[in-house]
């Protein structure tokens, strides 16, 4: 990081104020390139400060509220926020406050609330990592604690905020040897055959990234995959394929696969994994409702609310409202039914989503029983998934604080529709 820290500070404040303030989710804002002119080290902890401070917002703004009559605007509450959330793991109190300070004074039209940055945070730095420590982990904003309290109970969701605010560690998939790829980069393997690497530092420096031993892919989004079960000599139909996980690990299999995405850019992220990994697919940029053939396997990881990855994504629960929630569940079922026509008889689908709410997972799955006379259920429990996550309509729901012992796991409902002969 730079020598004050600042650079990397207020790239952080910046993307929180477009969070919180604008609705803007942070892999939009590092797409579009708002970390792009710091050095690697600076990017690496802007985006962790930015995560930490989502992470913890609720005790941090408990914190200060101790030590505000008022709210001051949004770009300063923000400085005070990354602020507190530094102090309270540990930085060094006058490193963190001059930065903060430095910060607001440069920030036009603000610099006159230097001297109130300066008072809260030399406060906080004396009383805030004592009350940080005695808070409860952050709650989910209302808009969706509420339904998913009413799926899961106030106890499942109390223990998934434990989860989402511990945060997730860095989950790599082997090409062919799980072990060999644990013993170079110091990971340990997982129950499913996931690697699981703490601390990881920068992905593209660990051993095995340059020669494509392994990608980057978490522990519950390598599951569909195994309960989709590909064969060496099938056609696999890969829809919503980017980044491109699901993708190598079919052909990984020996399968022939297509992968179809509408997204471009994300194609390309695609077809440049696949060469760094040496994996073959067929890759079409096309909306995979326009999608023809007929296809031995099928596998469907629709575009969802995402509230799965939140351990992942702290941004998601602050930047959205559930307002497009709804768009997302009518597409889902627009993709189950084409995504059933091309399926062959005696073939099966796996349909997926990163979601914690029934409506895009469980509720799904039995409308499209209904809909579908030659649909059934048939979800094989792979090797070190509990046959207790298997649910009522027989698919496997996954929660993040499945795992709570070794780090959890994202949210995930996997479904295999059987079609008949």
């Amino acid at each position: 990081m730079s020598d004050t820290g600042v650079p990397a500070r207020r790239s952080a404040v910046y993307m929180l104020d477009q969070v919180l303030g604008e609705g803007r989710l942070m892999s939009e804002l590092m797409g579009a390139g708002v970390l792009d002119k710091l050095p690697v080290e600076d990017r690496a902890r802007a985006a962790r400060l930015a995560q930490d401070t989502l992470r913890g917002l609720e005790r941090a703004d408990r914190i200060l509220q101790k030590h505000l009559s008022k709210y001051p605007p949004l770009t300063v509450r923000n400085a005070l926020r990354v602020g507190t959330v530094e102090l309270c793991q540990g930085a060094a109190a006058h490193g963190v406050v001059n930065a903060m300070v430095e910060l607001v004074s440069r920030q036009k039209n603000l610099g006159h609330l230097k001297g109130l940055t300066n008072a809260v945070l030399r406060k906080v730095a004396a009383d805030g990592p004592g009350a940080w420590a005695a808070l409860r982990a952050p709650r989910l904003p209302k808009w969706l604690r509420g339904p998913l309290v009413e799926a899961w109970g106030a106890n499942g969701i109390g223990a998934m905020e434990i989860a989402h605010f511990a945060g997730a560690p860095l989950d790599l998939t082997a090409k062919s040897d799980p072990q060999a790829v644990a013993d170079a980069t110091g990971g340990v393997l997982l129950p499913t055959g996931s690697v699981r690497v703490a601390d990881a530092g920068q992905v593209s420096a660990m051993p095995g990234f340059d020669t494509g031993d392994w990608w980057v892919q978490d522990a519950a989004a390598a599951v569909p995959v195994q309960v989709l079960a590909p064969e060496a000599t099938e056609r696999v139909l890969d829809l919503c394929a980017a980044p491109g996980g699901k993708t190598m690990q079919i052909a990984a299999s020996g399968a022939h696969v297509t992968a179809v995405d509408d997204s471009p850019s994300r194609m390309k992220r695609v077809e440049e994994n696949l060469a760094r990994t040496g994996l073959k697919a067929d890759l079409i940029v096309e909306d995979a409702r326009a999608v023809t053939g007929s296809y031995d396997a099928v596998l469907l990881d629709a575009p969802c609310s995402a509230t799965g990855t939140m351990r992942r994504h702290p941004d998601l629960p602050h930047a959205k409202d559930g307002s497009e929630f709804g768009d997302l569940i009518d597409l889902q079922e627009q993709l189950i039914d084409h995504a059933w026509s091309l399926v062959r008889p005696g073939g099966r689908l796996v349909f997926c989503t990163c979601s914690l709410l029934p409506d895009e997972g469980e509720v799904q799955v039995d409308e499209a029983l209904l809909r579908h006379a030659d649909m059934t259920v048939n979800t094989p429990v792979p090797d070190g998934i509990d046959p207790a996550w298997i649910t009522s309509e027989g698919g496997l729901r996954l929660r993040p604080d499945y795992w709570a012992d070794k780090g959890g796991m994202d949210g995930f409902y996997i479904a295999r529709l059987q079609k008949s002969a």
